[in-house]
């Protein structure tokens, strides 16, 4: 399998363009067959999980073309409402098609969702949703069969704010009869970009953004939409954490500083200068950065998505930090991973104590999920020697070109294939 080579110990400097939205993009793409017609989806991040959400709805007869970042949708031939299990299985937000399937075509067979194993994420929020809305859903050991000759507005509170069961009880409310109210919902940048697409669809949404959202159900949407997705605020998030970790001073451009203001927030308490404009903001880090205490909480709280990058970043802040993990409970596979590096860190259940060390080094580590191999790239880029990343497929689910890009910053990291001769960086490598 591939790994990332990464000789640490340079300080990243420049400026690097953020993608759009990985999350963002899938929502948008499950959305999108409400629509009996064609979307043409702007700034889509070309990642493994989009190309796997597109090879599921292929399944069911939507056809796409890439036009560079951009992604035409065809959404006419949407033949049947029965996923492949594998595809389900490999990505947790491919169960979020569940409900705009079942209120386009009346029915849907789905598969219990898959996804990075960091603890459990019960789908149960979705199920009560979608039967409040007057779906009949049987349980089987591996699938969930729902029918509704057409689904009825129903006020609909969350037990927790989760943005996946609020995107997907939003886009299946869009097209039900009468009005739906979400109570507790997520206000993830995420849930108000998707709720933008289905209006500029013709959908009725409002309050998207806030902890209640209002759904007036139409009995069709526009058979042609174009929107754009949002750029990925975890992306960024992680580009800063590297620039900070290693004492850098990079530009981060095309992004929602709003988004990411949590971050901002405690890396000003550590010690790190960001100076935020419009859709830019600039990140110089100088010894000394102290250590903070971070806890996970839904959006506008820290994300839990950024928690193991900033793990590794505290790895290296003077003093003591404390992490606590709200949302998943196995989110700490990273912590043995990163003591590989020399990292004074050790998980208790859910809290991370972290000691700050002057210096990490270079070993031979394993991504176990996609943010978790962030923070070892990050961890690894300013470690001193050589890094060794296994099983990057994990990462590059949901970051783009990130090698090209960390390179552009002056980062020595390479891609090594199966089979090569690992060589140092700069030199050919023969196979």
């Amino acid at each position: 399998m591939e790994i990332y080579e990464i000789h640490g110990g340079v300080p990243l400097k420049g400026s690097v363009s953020i993608s759009g939205s990985k999350n963002g993009a899938l929502a948008l793409m499950a959305g999108a067959l409400l629509i009996n017609g064609e979307v043409l989806l702007h700034n889509v991040p070309r990642i493994e999980d989009v190309e796997t959400m597109m090879a599921l709805l292929a399944d069911l007869g939507v056809r796409f073309e890439w036009q560079g970042n951009s992604l035409w949708m065809e959404t006419r031939s949407l033949s049947h409402a029965s996923p492949n299990p594998e595809r389900v299985n490999r990505m947790r937000a491919s169960f979020y098609i569940f409900g705009p399937l079942l209120a386009r075509l009346g029915y849907a067979n789905m598969p219990h969702p898959g996804g990075c194993q960091i603890g459990a994420r019960p789908v149960n929020f979705h199920i009560r949703g979608l039967r409040e809305l007057g779906a009949t859903i049987e349980e089987s050991e591996s699938l969930y069969r729902a029918t509704a000759s057409r689904l009825k507005g129903a006020r609909i509170y969350l037990d927790m704010p989760s943005a996946g069961a609020t995107q997907q009880l939003m886009t299946a409310a869009v097209l039900a009869d009468g009005l739906t109210i979400i109570e507790n919902a997520a206000m993830e940048p995420e849930v108000v970009n998707l709720a933008n697409f289905l209006n500029a669809a013709g959908a009725r949404i409002e309050g998207a953004g806030t902890s209640t959202i209002y759904i007036e159900g139409v009995t069709g949407l526009k058979p042609y939409v174009e929107f754009s997705v949002i750029p990925d605020r975890l992306e960024a998030g992680t580009f800063v954490l590297a620039g900070a970790i290693t004492r850098g001073d990079i530009t981060l451009e095309h992004i929602i500083p709003e988004h990411l203001h949590a971050l901002f927030a405690k890396l000003r308490e550590s010690g790190v200068e960001i100076e935020e404009s419009e859709d830019s903001a600039r990140i110089r880090a100088r010894d000394p950065l102290q250590g903070v205490d971070i806890r996970t909480m839904p959006y506008p709280g820290f994300p839990t998505d950024l928690q193991q990058p900033m793990c590794a970043y505290l790895t290296m802040a003077q003093g003591a930090s404390k992490v606590l993990e709200t949302i998943y409970e196995n989110r700490t596979q990273h912590v043995p991973e990163l003591r590989k590096m020399g990292a004074d860190i050790v998980a208790e259940g859910r809290t991370i104590f972290i000691n700050g060390v002057k210096q990490l080094r270079g070993a031979t580590v394993r991504a176990t999920d996609l943010r978790g191999g962030a923070a070892l790239v990050v961890a690894a880029l300013a470690a001193t020697g050589t890094t060794r990343i296994q099983e990057i497929s994990h990462i590059d689910r949901g970051y783009e070109n990130l090698e090209a890009k960390l390179q552009s910053l002056g980062a020595q990291i390479q891609r090594v294939y199966p089979y090569a001769v690992a060589t140092p960086l700069g030199e050919a490598s023969e196979a």
